[in-house]
């Protein structure tokens, strides 16, 4: 069902609170109604028009008023004994929707007259300022207009940032995971029962370190350790910050930081697998290898997919900790903006609302991708650090 049908579902329904949610909606569009007209504004401040609009709104709250006397009056018997009391499906219920509908029409109107345009001229006479404006609003569009390439540069190198640093972490996981959920065979000889300990041992303690450690702290330690591997090897400032720059740091820091938690993430979707399967896998001839990779490992990613989709979500919140180390991200980008302008509360705000809107975009967008692959919606996961 697209939005248009349940528009139209919801209009054609009937609603037990119908008085009080459109009364809500009429005040507002009063309220809104007060404010000064703008040079883009159809309505004027006075006038036949508006004074029929005016008496729409007064008059549905005064019925609303009524209504709600009469059932303080008859609580038991309302639908019964009311006047204004409109049993579903019948023709007064009909009347009563369409009177609703009317008043929240009206509404609509003057918050698209006063409020969209109104903040419509604001934005145009802010971005054509010569200073940055006093209030609130006016500065936060005067310095967003400014500061525009800044930043967008800082949106690009955030979504890459958590997109790389995503699509890396995974396939790094396998690996991890492959390791964590090593177990010995009857076939092994020693040196390979050697080797599985290692790579148990190590994917055990790399899990608890980073999971353990904030990722700015590990962003910080990676930048600089670097850094100072490439200085040792003879090379200049100039020359290892070239090789070794700041989003190759921080991308490094994001993939390995990941790494620990989806690695968790797959153990538990392949630890959710029946043994069974493997070990019918096994009595088939196939290896241990050839079992998880041909039967446990596709069914385990399948059902973490989920969990391991919203790390995407988590690393474009993260990342703004990389800006520590001087990642131009879009937190490095604000924080410059602020510096600019010595206003922090505007585009703080601008950042908050770019990282919503990419975390709602990816969230949709990784909803639609699971379905694809038939894995069950997750709930939302907390940030990893």
């Amino acid at each position: 069902m697209n939005a248009f049908s349940r528009l139209r579902a919801f209009e054609r329904a009937d609603h037990r609170y119908v008085y009080l949610g459109t009364s809500a909606i009429a005040a507002v569009g009063l309220l809104v109604s007060q404010q000064n007209p703008t040079q883009l504004s159809v309505l004027a401040r006075t006038g036949l028009f508006q004074d029929v609009l005016w008496a729409v709104l007064w008059a549905w709250i005064a019925l609303s008023a009524a209504a709600l006397v009469t059932k303080l009056m008859h609580w038991r018997d309302y639908t019964t004994a009311s006047p204004f009391a409109a049993t579903p499906g019948t023709p007064a219920a009909a009347w009563l929707r369409r009177g609703s509908l009317a008043v929240s029409c009206i509404a609509l109107v003057f918050i698209l007259d006063r409020v969209v345009l109104g903040t419509i001229a604001l934005a145009q006479v802010s971005i054509a300022s010569d200073a940055n404006p006093t209030d609130f609003l006016s500065s936060l569009i005067y310095m967003t207009s400014r500061s525009g390439d800044l930043f967008l540069h800082g949106i690009g190198i955030t979504i890459a940032l958590a997109t790389f640093g995503t699509i890396i972490a995974f396939f790094l996981a396998l690996a991890m995971v492959f390791l964590r959920i090593q177990q010995f065979d009857l076939i092994d000889n020693d040196a390979v029962r050697f080797l599985k300990s290692i790579g148990r041992g190590f994917s055990k303690v790399y899990s608890t370190v980073v999971r353990g450690t904030p990722m700015m702290v590990q962003g910080a330690l990676i930048f600089y350790a670097g850094f100072g591997v490439l200085r040792a090897f003879g090379l200049d400032i100039t020359q290892a910050n070239q090789i070794w720059s700041a989003f190759t740091a921080g991308l490094v820091t994001i993939s390995l930081n990941s790494t620990a938690y989806m690695m968790e993430v797959l153990r538990g979707g392949i630890e959710s697998i029946d043994p069974g399967q493997a070990e019918a896998a096994r009595s088939l001839g196939l290896s241990q290898w050839q079992a998880m990779r041909k039967v446990v490992f596709p069914q385990g990613v399948k059902n973490a997919i989920p969990a391991l989709t919203n790390e995407l979500i988590i690393n474009i919140k993260d990342s703004s900790v990389l800006s520590i180390i001087g990642v131009f991200d879009l937190m490095y980008a604000t924080t410059t903006v602020s510096g600019m302008y010595y206003r922090q509360m505007e585009v703080y705000c601008v950042a908050m609302v770019v990282y919503l809107v990419l975390t709602l975009v990816a969230g949709r967008l990784l909803e639609a991708f699971g379905r694809k692959l038939g894995a069950e919606p997750a709930g939302e996961l907390p940030s990893s650090n």
